[in-house]
């Protein structure tokens, strides 16, 4: 078993788990279904392919929270491709300026494959929508183990150099984790984003449950800190007008 760690960091991030209308929102955080996606696009996986989503769908995910971003809101409006009307205006909503940390866990051979894929994949990763590319290479690193609060405790913090420097006087920082439930924990939530289907005339997801942790992550910074301070010695000035 082993456990694939992504990093999905870009200008704009969008992980809706529900739309009314001609309202799109987005979750605080990337969503299973949206991860899931992301990886079968780059294996290649067609939309109407049940069977192959079937098999993604149940590796074991989590995420961690490591730059909340901000919430923004654009108004987009469209014509009909045939008859020129106009189409209604919509309402989308989008996270600026985030990091996050996935996690996904199973069969080694598995995460093997879909590690691979990221490095070619055959269909560009976005996150969340297709006008929301990553900044950087999404895959970070494939651990040994099967724990994915363990590989996200590990994970180094992947924040942005100036938001981690708001946190400049920390040697550690607190970052929030939702991952699948663990056997044994019963203060668990539910999201409707485990994914069953993503064929365009019928896509269908169930509940799957969630629980909220927190990891302490240490800064990557402090002890550099730490290092250029410079030394003070008060007995300095008298040895040298000795």
């Amino acid at each position: 078993m082993s456990v694939l760690t992504l990093r999905l960091a870009g200008p704009l991030q969008s992980w809706g788990t529900s739309a009314r209308f001609a309202r799109r929102t987005t979750e605080s955080a990337p969503t299973k279904s949206g991860v899931i996606g992301l990886l079968a696009a780059a294996a290649g996986i067609e939309r109407g392919d049940d069977e192959a989503l079937a098999r993604l769908g149940a590796l074991r995910f989590g995420v961690r929270i490591d730059q909340p971003g901000t919430r923004v809101r654009d108004f987009q409006t469209a014509h009909h491709g045939v008859t020129g009307a106009s189409m209604p205006l919509s309402e989308r909503f989008y996270l600026a300026d985030a990091v996050f940390v996935a996690a996904i866990a199973g069969e080694t051979g598995v995460l093997t494959g879909l590690h691979a894929a990221l490095r070619a994949p055959v269909y560009p990763p976005f996150l969340g929508r297709r006008s929301c590319p990553p900044a950087h290479p999404v895959e970070l690193a494939l651990h040994d183990g099967d724990s994915v609060h363990q590989a996200l405790a590990d994970e180094p913090w992947q924040a942005a150099p100036w938001y981690r420097r708001r946190h400049r006087r920390e040697a550690t920082v607190s970052l929030a984790v939702l991952r699948e439930v663990d056997e044994g924990e019963h203060d668990a939530d539910y999201q409707r984003d485990q994914p069953l289907s993503f064929a365009a005339e019928h896509r269908r997801h169930a509940l799957r449950t969630v629980v909220s942790r927190t990891v302490d992550i240490p800064h990557p910074d402090a002890a550099l800190r730490r290092a250029e301070q410079p030394r003070h010695d008060p007995f300095d000035a008298l040895e040298a007008s000795a």
